[in-house]
C-alpha cells in the first residue's frame, strides 16, 4: 500500500508556474490567499455594506400601472427586450472567443512563431486579443447604438461614437497591459514568492487607480467645468454642510454631447472627490429633482463608499490571483493552451480568459452590494430633500433611459447595479408617509 500511493504520487505531482514540481511554500501561499482573501472579503463586507438599508425593511415595489402609462411602459419593454437579447449574445461570444483563445493553442499563435522579448509578447498579445475581443462583439454594439438611435437615447454621430469606443479600447491596452506586465514579470523575478508580492503590488495598484480614475480617465471622454457660482450651487453645497460632505468641488460634464440620458455621480475619493453632474440634468430638469439626485451623491460620499468598493475590489483582487495561480498549477490548462505555465508570456489569453469568466461569475456579488448602497444613499438623501422630488426624479430617470419597469428578476439580480426604478418609487413613497 505504501509503494502504490508513492506511485500514485509521483504520477499526479503538483506545478509550479514554469512546468516544475511546485513548492510547498508557494502552494501554501496561494491557498492562504484564496482562503484569507475569501475571509475578509466576507468579513469587511459584513462589516461595512448596508445590508438593511431602508429603515423597517424594504416595502413591497410600487405597481408598475401606478407609476406609468400603459404607452411608457410597453415603449420600455419594447427597447429592453431586444437590447437585452443583443447585449446577452454580445456577453456570450465574447466570452466563447475569450475562451477560444485561452484555452486552446490559438492565443498562443497570435504573434506567429517568432521569439519576441517576453515584455513585448505581453504587450503584443494583450493588444491582439481585446482587439479580437471587440471587433467580434462591433456587430452588437453597432445594433445597440442604432436601438439607441432610434429610441432617441442618443445624439452622438456615428464617427463620434467609433472614436470614443477606440479610446477606450486604448485605455483598455494600456491598463492590462501593465497589470499582465507586473503579474508575469514578478512570475519570472520571484518564482517562490511571487503570489504575496503580486497580491500586495495589485492592491495599492487597485487604490491608486480609484484615486486617480477621476483625473487621468474620466476627462478622456467629457469635458468638466465647474458648476458656476449659483444659486443651485450654493444648495448644493449647503446640502453637503447637512451631509457633512467635504467636496473638492462639483462639475459639470458635457454628457448631452453623448446620451440623452440623466446621470450624476460621485468618482474618487481624498482630494479627487468630486461630484458631476450631466449638463442636460442640470440645464433640462427641475432644480428640486437636481437637489435630490445631488443629494444621492452626496450620500455616496458621507459613506465613502467609493473607498468601500475599492477596498472590496483589492480583496476580491487578492482571492483571483491566488485562484489564477492555482488554475495555472494545473498541467492539464497549460497542456490545453499550449504554455509552459504563467512564467511563459504566451499565457495572457489565458489569464483574459479566466478574468473574463470570473467578472461575469461575481457579478451577482458585486451587483447585490452595489445595490444595498445605492438604496442606502436614496435613504439618506430622502433625509434631506422632498420625497417627491425623488419620485419625480426616478420616474424620469427611467422615461428618459428608456427603462424596462418590469423587467426579468434574474437579469436584475445578475446584472442590475441599482435597486429597479419601482422599488425606489416604494421606498420614497414609505417615506412619505412616514
Amino acid at each position: 500500500m505504501a509503494d502504490g500511493a508513492g506511485a500514485a504520487r509521483t504520477v499526479s505531482p503538483k506545478y509550479d508556474l514554469s512546468g516544475r514540481v511546485i513548492s510547498r511554500t508557494t502552494r501554501r501561499q496561494l491557498w492562504t490567499l484564496v482562503g484569507g482573501g475569501a475571509v475578509l472579503f466576507v468579513l469587511v463586507a459584513w462589516l461595512v455594506v448596508p445590508w438593511q438599508p431602508v429603515p423597517g425593511g424594504m416595502p413591497e415595489p410600487a405597481s408598475a400601472s401606478d407609476v406609468f402609462t400603459r404607452a411608457q411602459i410597453e415603449r420600455g419593454e419594447d427597447y429592453a427586450h431586444w437590447s437585452r437579447i443583443l447585449s446577452w449574445i454580445s456577453l456570450g461570444v465574447s466570452l466563447l472567443v475569450s475562451c477560444l483563445l485561452g484555452f486552446t493553442r490559438l492565443g498562443t499563435r497570435l504573434l506567429g512563431r517568432r521569439t519576441w522579448p517576453w515584455p513585448v509578447t505581453v504587450v503584443g498579445l494583450t493588444g491582439a486579443v481585446l482587439l479580437i475581443g471587440e471587433l467580434v462583439t462591433l456587430p452588437f454594439s453597432l445594433a445597440l447604438r442604432a436601438r439607441r438611435v432610434d429610441y432617441g437615447l442618443t445624439n452622438q454621430g456615428l464617427g463620434a461614437w467609433l472614436v470614443d469606443e477606440a479610446k477606450g479600447l486604448g485605455l483598455g491596452i494600456v491598463f492590462t497591459s501593465i497589470a499582465l506586465l507586473i503579474l508575469f514579470g514578478c512570475v519570472r523575478r520571484w518564482r517562490t514568492w511571487w503570489p504575496v508580492i503580486v497580491s500586495g503590488v495589485f492592491v495599492v495598484l487597485v487604490m491608486v487607480g480609484s484615486f486617480l480614475y477621476p483625473v487621468v480617465v474620466e476627462p478622456v471622454f467629457n469635458d468638466f467645468e465647474s458648476m458656476p457660482d449659483s444659486a443651485l450651487r450654493q444648495q448644493i453645497l449647503t446640502l453637503a454642510d447637512e451631509e457633512g460632505v467635504a467636496v473638492d468641488d462639483v462639475l459639470v460634464a458635457d454628457a448631452s454631447r453623448r446620451t440623452t440620458t440623466l446621470n450624476a455621480y460621485v468618482s474618487g475619493f481624498g482630494g479627487t472627490r468630486r461630484v458631476v453632474v450631466y449638463d442636460n440634468l442640470v440645464e433640462d430638469q427641475p432644480e428640486a429633482q437636481v437637489l435630490s439626485v445631488v443629494a444621492h451623491e452626496l450620500a455616496h460620499a458621507k459613506h465613502d463608499d467609493v473607498l468601500t468598493g475599492t477596498g472590496l475590489g483589492a480583496l476580491g483582487t487578492v482571492l483571483g490571483i491566488g485562484l489564477l495561480g492555482l488554475i495555472m498549477s494545473r498541467p492539464g490548462v497549460r497542456r490545453r493552451a499550449g504554455v509552459d505555465g504563467l512564467a511563459d508570456p504566451r499565457a495572457v489569453a489565458v489569464v483574459l480568459a479566466l478574468m473574463a469568466l470570473a467578472t461575469v461569475a461575481t457579478s451577482p456579488v458585486q451587483n447585490t452590494i452595489s445595490r444595498k448602497i445605492e438604496m442606502r444613499a436614496d435613504v439618506d438623501a430622502l433625509a434631506v430633500t422632498p420625497a417627491s422630488a425623488m419620485v419625480d426624479l426616478q420616474k424620469e430617470l427611467c422615461l428618459k433611459s428608456v427603462c424596462d419597469p418590469t423587467g426579468p428578476a434574474w437579469s436584475q439580480f445578475w446584472f442590475g447595479s441599482h435597486p429597479t426604478v419601482l422599488e425606489r418609487v416604494a421606498v420614497a413613497e414609505q417615506s412619505d408617509r412616514d
